[in-house]
């Protein structure tokens, strides 16, 4: 391979890698938010992104509502879903139990619940394909060729990170969000209502889920199955640091571009390899990822 060919490579690698990476994070950043506050891992995060999806498509598709209104509403039934299984299956399992163990089953069972929702519709059933919403005309940024549909991937999910990182940073709730993420008791005592502040989170990352949905579903075939994009979620915030919101957006952007090199530069049968081989790296040599804190052992 020349170095003129190998620059193509790695200008293409880096452009496509950034728009998939966008998709990447804004999973990764709705699976952290869910752990940093309750340290449980929402096992349900894509099956959250399909079920949003194929709302996304009957509303436009079967529903012929316009684009204006059809958005919007899909991310309020992801949010409202979201809040509702935080707010009345996953706070009767702690009161029940208490035991994290039996939380990551209820999301468990959430996941399998809206895959057979999905499959009794019909619409899962067979793929189908999500209209683009922008034009897929190809334009060059250098020698990289990316679609219109791409820049409006990776802008829009750019500004919901952006404005996610203002609220969590500047905002009463943000505030409310990160005391409780350091320490509930300490939050609790000062005025902060937990269950509310729980199941807002939930709904926000239901809300960004529903987003990555209607990014990512018009580059995919629509199948009950699509959820199964969240393993790259998670590779995102292992790398990162799985309790890092900064670490979960670096992440996913570097799983995006690691993937894209790997299928130009080695073999697009080893794209699926990049990822685990990416968080092995990282567990081996930064076991908290890249932007996690040291590793604290804990006295039981």
């Amino acid at each position: 391979m020349d170095l003129q060919l190998a620059l193509l490579f790695l200008q293409q690698g880096v452009a496509s890698g950034l728009v998939v990476g966008s998709v990447y994070a804004l999973l990764a950043l709705a699976i952290v938010i869910i752990f940093r506050t309750s340290e449980v891992p929402n096992f349900a995060q894509g099956e959250m992104l399909m079920a949003a999806g194929y709302v996304a498509l009957y509303l436009f598709v079967f529903r012929a509502m316009p684009v204006w209104a059809a958005i919007p509403m899909t991310i309020v039934v992801a949010f409202a879903g979201a809040a509702l299984f935080r707010r009345v299956v996953l706070t009767q399992v702690a009161h029940a139990s208490g035991s994290p163990v039996n939380l990551v089953i209820a999301t468990l069972g959430l996941s399998y619940v809206l895959k057979g929702l999905v499959r009794q519709t019909g619409f899962g059933d067979t793929p189908r394909s999500f209209p683009a919403l922008v034009s897929t005309d190809s334009i060059m940024i250098g020698q990289a060729s990316v679609t219109r549909l791409d820049l409006a991937i990776l802008g829009t999910a750019v500004i919901v990170m952006a404005a996610f990182f203002w609220m969590f940073g500047y905002t009463k709730l943000g505030r409310a969000m990160r005391s409780v993420g350091m320490n509930p008791k300490a939050a609790q005592l000062v005025g902060v209502n937990l269950n509310r502040i729980h199941t807002t989170i939930w709904g926000l990352s239901g809300a960004i889920s529903a987003i990555a949905a209607l990014l990512i579903s018009p580059k995919l075939l629509m199948t009950a199955d699509m959820g199964s994009v969240v393993t790259l979620g998670f590779a995102a915030a292992i790398v990162g640091g799985f309790a890092s919101l900064p670490g979960a957006v670096v992440g996913g952007f570097i799983i995006g571009i690691v993937e894209q090199l790997v299928g130009l530069f080695v073999s697009s049968r080893a794209i699926t390899l990049a990822p685990f081989l990416a968080i092995m790296l990282v567990l081996i040599l930064r076991p908290q990822g890249l932007f996690g804190g040291r590793v604290v052992i804990k006295k039981v």
